[in-house]
């Protein structure tokens, strides 16, 4: 896997698309923090981190995929049926990244939507972003 936020993002898309509730993938802080941002802002439910049961590892060598914690998002959906997420994209790519400065913030879908700036101070929207008069690497749009 060369880039974990995109494989993170395309999971909670194909997940919202076949309506499943929740989804489980490799914990980091980065995609803990993404999706903390996502909770707070209404486009998930909850976003937990999952302990590794550290005694059963000890019985079983094996089976050394499940020795590491795992983030637990639960989607939200409305009354209808239909994802609240309706568009996920990522926009910085390893390739190439998009850095903004606090001029240039962008604005998702007349501000219905947010973008996830990487910046000096940690992760935050772009609304927070603007707020605090800081710019920085444009992570993800959604709406």
């Amino acid at each position: 896997m060369i880039d974990p936020i995109a494989d993170m993002l395309t999971r909670i898309r194909n997940a919202s698309l076949i309506k499943n509730t929740e989804i489980v993938l490799p914990m980091s802080k980065i995609k803990y923090e993404i999706a903390k941002i996502l909770e707070r802002e209404g486009w998930i439910q909850k976003a937990i981190i999952v302990k590794s049961n550290i005694s059963a590892l000890k019985d079983n060598k094996k089976n050394k995929a499940n020795s590491f914690d795992k983030l637990k998002i639960v989607l939200k959906y409305k009354k209808s049926g239909k994802p609240v997420i309706s568009s996920l994209k990522r926009i910085s790519k390893s390739g190439l990244k998009i850095y903004v400065n606090k001029k240039e913030l962008p604005t998702v879908l007349n501000n219905f939507g947010i973008a996830i700036i990487s910046t000096s101070s940690g992760l935050m929207t772009n609304k927070e972003a603007e707020k605090r008069g800081v710019g920085g690497e444009v992570i993800c749009e959604v709406y």
